[in-house]
């Protein structure tokens, strides 16, 4: 169950690292509520790994507004992978200032080729 984390995958990394990679959506428990994230971005603070990601679906629930979250790796539950592709959220800007030096993978955003 849910209570120890024992359900987790031993490293969640290469999940999040494949749903940025193919653009599929994941599904994880998250402080005791089930999402659908699309994950955008992978990146590092101090010893901790995070994902910044559009919340999807909150305990079943489309949000009103769309919003990038952040959520520590270690702290999704129960993680998968699904087949559900994304499209990337004209919200993420990964020129910010706080994925500077820090990232580890991220969407591919669309440049033209001049």
């Amino acid at each position: 169950m849910d209570t120890n984390g024992a359900d987790s995958p031993a490293n969640p990394t290469p999940i999040v690292l494949e749903g940025i990679v193919r653009q599929l959506c994941l599904t994880a428990t998250y402080n005791r509520t089930r999402m659908v994230l699309a994950p955008h971005i992978l990146y590092q603070r101090g010893e901790a790994l995070y994902v910044d990601a559009q919340v999807v679906s909150r305990d079943f629930v489309i949000p009103r507004e769309e919003k990038i979250g952040t959520f520590k790796i270690d702290g999704l539950k129960g993680l998968t992978l699904t087949e559900r592709s994304f499209a990337i959220s004209k919200l993420f800007e990964p020129e910010a200032e706080k994925y500077a030096g820090t990232t580890l993978m991220a969407v591919e955003t669309a440049v033209s080729a001049a």
